[in-house]
Order: structure tokens, then sequence, then C-alpha cells
């Protein structure tokens, strides 16, 4: 008889993103980490982590032939958590099987199990008596005061994880766990201010496996290879995350703008200086397709998981720019609603049953309102003819991809081309143009060629700026809007590559 063990941390990013500060962020960040790994290694059974199925981004499963053992781990682990990490929401559950030929069924029921007990939530953390001092970021009751500042029991166990003087496991995974590779920690910002560089723009990355539910769903029969697909896909995204890194850390002296907040299974979450996030997530997209299909493409092949022959996995990422005081809460919510609709245009595409291709959504957030990303494409991105600003998201290949679509170098390629001096006055001419897109479209068409007549003696500025006003067709599902314009992108990420705000802490320069 076999006993088959889940353990959840709930709302991973309510408790991550309670508070504004970067160290709080992280040492939450880590302490999740914990949770999953060595935090769980003293309720191993005899076979030690051979049991373990899967340890990483808040969620456990674990195999036990100890009933016993199963047992303690139900009654003991959660109180254990919930001591290191207050404040933190789990849920657990339990399957007991005898048949490897039921593994299925036992995942399946096991999984049922699990969110029901999502709905029977219990935190560890009171909220206190009428008159008790509370913390003034987070409303839960004071435990610790810090230079002035009241801290809850939460943020207290979150910091003094921070500040040992070692890399956590994230981290340990994120900076170097492919190659063993050490890196001080002295070394890593652990404030904002740290973190940005010539102007102030920083962004919120999320990025989210494709087609993985099939996957499971034939992988799952097994145990042998349920548990080899669950190992093998966390290390995947770890050394794609790894290899990224790796990619951009020449971009950058002093300290590294670049903070892992979720890394593990299908899922990555990082925080990273503005001017870094494209190279660093259109690295991380190609690096996840290679490392896929060294670690997982057997198993995708054996059981012909996909329609057109596919022997990897694909990822989808969202990136949300923010200045450095928005609410890094917001900023995640923005970044995970990206990467859904991302998702769903290359789903929408990919054929049925196939793999979708590989791309990525952005935007640069302009005001201090917070809502959804569909709310704000209504409100800023959409003019009275109904032309939208919209054209994301960006593909990473241009092979595979939905006919209109337009690739993540393309955008470069553009952006590219206004970084000289004539580049900057066409600059300012789109952004009028833009402008007068919403309010009078034909001085807008009057100001097109306007500019297109100031450089009739330069091919390339003239084509630059056809194809940034030209109106391409609408997506088939954006029936009520009459075409795309891919000029706001442009200038966005042109804007968070290039702009000079402040002083540039890497060369001393004053901007």
């Amino acid at each position: 008889m076999k006993y088959l063990y889940s353990f959840a941390v709930q709302g991973i990013q309510n408790y991550i993103f309670q508070t504004n500060e970067l160290k709080d962020i992280v040492g939450a960040s880590e302490l999740v980490g914990y949770i999953c790994t060595d935090c769980f290694e003293e309720f191993y059974d005899e076979y030690g982590k051979d049991g373990l199925i899967i340890g990483a981004a808040g969620n456990i499963k674990y195999e036990f032939e100890n009933e016993d053992k199963c047992r303690k781990a139900v009654r003991e682990f959660p109180k254990k958590v919930m001591q290191k990490a207050p404040g933190v929401i789990v849920s657990q559950a339990v399957v007991k099987y005898d048949s490897d030929d039921i593994f299925k069924e036992a995942i399946d029921e096991l999984e049922r199990r699990l969110k029901t007990q999502r709905n029977k939530q219990s935190k560890s953390l009171s909220l206190g008596l009428i008159g008790i001092t509370r913390s003034r970021t987070t409303g839960l009751p004071a435990v610790h005061i810090e230079k002035d500042d009241y801290i809850d029991e939460s943020i207290k166990a979150k910091r003094n994880f921070k500040e040992k003087k070692e890399l956590g496991l994230c981290s340990k995974s994120f900076y170097g766990k492919k190659n063993n590779e050490s890196l001080n920690i002295e070394n890593i910002a652990i404030n904002i201010d740290k973190m940005t560089g010539k102007n102030d723009w920083i962004a919120v990355i999320h990025a989210d496996g494709n087609g993985l539910g099939k996957v499971v769903q034939n992988v799952g029969k097994r145990e042998d290879d349920f548990r080899t697909f669950s190992q093998n896909l966390d290390k995947a995204t770890t050394y794609a995350a790894n290899d990224a890194y790796n990619a951009v850390k020449d971009m950058f002296k002093g300290k590294t703008p670049i903070r892992p907040i979720v890394l593990g299974g299908d899922d990555m979450t990082v925080i990273i200086r503005g001017d870094l996030a494209i190279p660093y997530v259109t690295e991380f997209l190609k690096k996840f397709e290679e490392y896929t299909h060294d670690l997982l493409g057997c198993l995708i092949k054996k059981y012909d998981v996909f329609n057109d022959g596919a022997d990897k996995l694909t990822a989808c990422a969202g990136v949300a720019f923010i200045k450095s005081s928005y609410p890094f809460y917001y900023g995640y919510n923005l970044a995970e609603d990206l990467c859904g609709i991302a998702k769903k245009d290359a789903k929408r595409y990919a054929g049925e049953d196939c793999l979708a291709p590989s791309c990525l959504m952005f935007h640069k957030v302009q005001d201090s309102f917070v809502e959804s990303y569909g709310n704000i494409a209504k409100r800023e991105l959409i003019t009275s003819s109904r032309i939208s600003f919209r054209v994301g998201p960006y593909y990473i290949s241009e092979s595979n991809i939905p006919e209109g679509r337009i690739t993540i170098d393309q955008l470069k390629e553009y952006s590219d081309n206004l970084n000289d001096r004539e580049g900057n006055s066409i600059k300012s001419g789109i952004r009028q143009w833009i402008t007068l897109m919403f309010n009078n479209k034909p001085m807008a068409e009057q100001k097109v060629r306007r500019m297109k007549s100031l450089y009739n003696h330069d091919y390339t500025k003239t084509q630059l700026i056809e194809k940034l006003t030209e109106t391409l067709k609408s997506k088939e599902e954006d029936t009520n809007i009459n075409g795309l314009c891919m000029a706001y992108d442009v200038l966005a990420y042109n804007t968070i590559m290039t702009q000079k705000t402040k002083e540039d802490e890497e060369d001393g320069n004053k901007i």
C-alpha cells in the first residue's frame, strides 16, 4: 500500500507581495523555496528523497510507503511551516492506492481533494485584538520595532530569513545552480533603488509553460514517468533561467539588478531592471524550449502528446514595466494577465492538440490606475475610430507563428532604428501622431505625410515611418477593432531601453 501526499502553499503571490519592500519580497520568496525543500526533509520515510515526486514553487508531492510517516507529515508539517513562515496559508491531502496501474486515478483524486481543502483556509496569524499596535504596512499585530517601524511576525520572519549570510534556495537555483557557480550575496541588490539604472523603470516578468496540462494527462499515467517529468521540468526551468541570467549579466556592473521571486515547475517570476527585461525573457523562452527538448523530449514523444509531433515544451511570458515606486503586487498581477493573453493568442492558432509557439506580451504602465490589462487597453490603447495600439503578443521565432503576427526581433529592429539623431525627431513626430489619432484622425494622416516629406531623401526613414503608422489587419477575435498599429509599443520599448532621467550609478555619469 502506498500513500500519495500533497502539500501546497496557497496564495503565494499574496504572501510574497504583502509589502512593497524588495527585501521582504525576497525573504518571502526564499521562505517558500525552503518550505518545499529542506523544511520537508525530516518527514521523508525510509526511501528518503526517492519518494519525492516534486518539491518546488510552493508544491510538494511525496509518495510514502510507511503509513505512520505519512500521518506524521499530515499532523506536524503544517505546524512547522506556519512557525517558520507566519502568515502563510497551506492545504494538504492524501490518497491511498496499491497499484501502479491506478497511479493516474490517484493523482486526479489527490488534486480533487487538495482543491476541496483550499476552500477550508486557516491562517496562522489572528487579526489581533482591538487597540493592539499594528504593522503600518500590513495591518497585522506588531511584534517587533525596527528603526521606528512596527513590523508583524510575518515580516520579521521574512527579514530574518533574507538576512542569512548566504543565498537562499531560490537564488542559488537562479544565479548558478546549473554550473554550481558561486555568487557573493553582497553583490545582489536588496533595495529597489539599487536595481534601477539610467532611468527609473523596472519590470516584473511572469512566464508559464504551454501545453503542460496535456503532457501531465498523458505522462501522469505511470508513476516513474510522472516523477521523471516533474523533476526534469523543474530542472529545465531552472537551467533556462540561469542561462538567461548569464546572457544579460554583462549588461550591468555593480549590484546585480535581477531578483528571482518564483522559480520552479514551469513557472518563473522575476523582478528586473527595465532595460534587461526583454533580452532576459527572450533568452529564457528560447532556452526553455531547448532544455525541455533535451530533458523531456523522449517522454513527450513516447506518449505522442502533441498532434504535430512536438518533442519539447514552449512557454509564454508577460512583462509589466513599472516605475520602482509602483506596487509590486499590481505589477505582478499585470504581468500574469499579460502572460495569459499571450498564451491565449498562441493557443488559438496552434491547431487542435498541437504545441503553441513561444511569445511574450508587455505593457508600460503610464499612470497610477490599478486595473486589468483589458481595461487599460480600452482606456489607453483604442482610438475613437477603433484603431488599436495593442499589437502583441510578440513571437520568439519566425517559424510557426500566426499570420500577421510580429516577432520580438522585428520590434527591436524598429526601436533600434530610432536611436540616431534623425530617429529622435521621428520619435517626437510619432508621439504627436498618436495623440492626433485619438483626437483628430484627418490631422493624424496629414502629420504622417508631413513626416515622410521631411525624409523623402532617406528611404530607410520613410519606410520606418510607414511601418510605425500603418494599420495592420485586426485579429479575428477583435470584431470591434478596425485595425492595429505598432507605434505605441515601439516607442514604449524604446523609452525603456534608452530614456535617461537620472544619474547612472553604474558609470557615475550625470544624466
